[in-house]
């Protein structure tokens, strides 16, 4: 098979564009897929500071890389989970990157601020461990770009993340979610920071390949409590109706965009009192969750690398 633009032999063939493509030919194909994405939807303005929320997993690492390497500045954030190898594997691997593109990033440890990992706290909490890590996770990335004074957080989700879950909240009518499903959720100064996807149309096949070519170090493993997830299954459903007719995932993201409206929810907006983020009481379960395992304390985050 030949790279359809230079007529050498082809590397990557991407079904659901038809097209097969070199190494070095689709590195540029990927990358200006991103910046199209990002200038096409208004996701990140120029002179705005970004922050890319960073696991050690193939797709948030190549996209901080991606970013940077188009010329939009992007500093990395990343949360310890303290699960055991795994947290500490992945947090290697952030710091490597960061390293590499001679950028900061910020850390926050949930075993120091909160004084245990995430399945202990679930455990004492009783909650299912990755419906707590999604909550802890948002809060989170969202009080580090507010502290820092970023613009604007970006997401790794890829393509098929976001098929996946729009699939399973329409499969159960969770109409009260799709909206937040959107490519860009704008922001509410001093309270919440703009989010935004550039890899919403780009397959998660497409992002290993870029990883693997572009020598990006990430972490392989699964999450430990990520087996069993509905998301894995809705996946699998959704590859296999893939590889019968190619380019349905994108077809499917893209009947999305063209339906969903910005605006979502038609309602009044609450604020937690002690830390101003959206919230349906008085504090937000966060910060009720600070109180009682952490005294309150303000959440730390450590810069990698290190200086001084």
């Amino acid at each position: 098979m030949r790279c359809k633009r230079c007529g050498r032999d082809a590397n990557v063939h991407i079904r659901a564009h038809n097209i097969a493509l070199c190494a070095e030919d689709f590195l540029s194909f990927l990358e200006r897929r991103v910046s199209e994405t990002t200038r096409k939807y208004g996701l990140i303005s120029k002179g705005q500071r970004a922050l890319v929320c960073v696991s050690g997993g193939k797709d948030s690492l190549s996209l901080w890389y991606i970013l940077n390497n188009i010329g939009i500045e992007a500093d990395g954030f990343h949360i310890h989970l303290g699960i055991g190898a795994y947290s500490d594997k992945s947090l290697s691997k952030v710091e490597q990157m960061a390293e590499r593109l001679a950028r900061k990033v910020h850390v926050t440890f949930l075993q120091k601020t909160l004084g245990q990992g995430i399945a202990e706290l679930a455990k004492r909490l009783k909650r299912q461990t990755c419906s707590l890590c999604g909550t802890l996770k948002r809060y989170l990335m969202n009080r580090v770009a507010i502290e820092k004074d970023y613009d604007v957080l970006v997401l790794g989700h890829n393509l098929d993340d976001e098929a996946s879950a729009l699939l399973g909240n329409i499969l159960y009518w969770r109409k009260e979610y799709l909206w937040r499903k959107h490519i860009s959720l704008e922001g509410i100064e001093g309270h919440l920071a703009k989010k935004v996807k550039p890899l919403f149309l780009i397959s998660e096949r497409e992002m290993a390949s870029y990883a693997f070519l572009r020598g990006i170090d990430y972490v392989t493993d699964e999450c430990p409590y990520a087996a069993g997830a509905k998301t894995l299954l809705y996946k699998e459903l959704l590859n296999r109706v893939e590889e019968e007719s190619p380019g349905t995932k994108i077809r499917f993201v893209m009947g999305y965009l063209a339906q969903a409206g910005r605006d979502g929810e038609k309602r009044e907006r609450q604020f937690c009192k002690l830390c101003g983020y959206p919230s349906y009481a008085e504090r937000c379960v966060v910060c009720r969750i600070l109180e009682r395992f952490g005294t309150g304390r303000p959440v730390a985050f450590e810069v990698y690398p290190r200086t001084g």
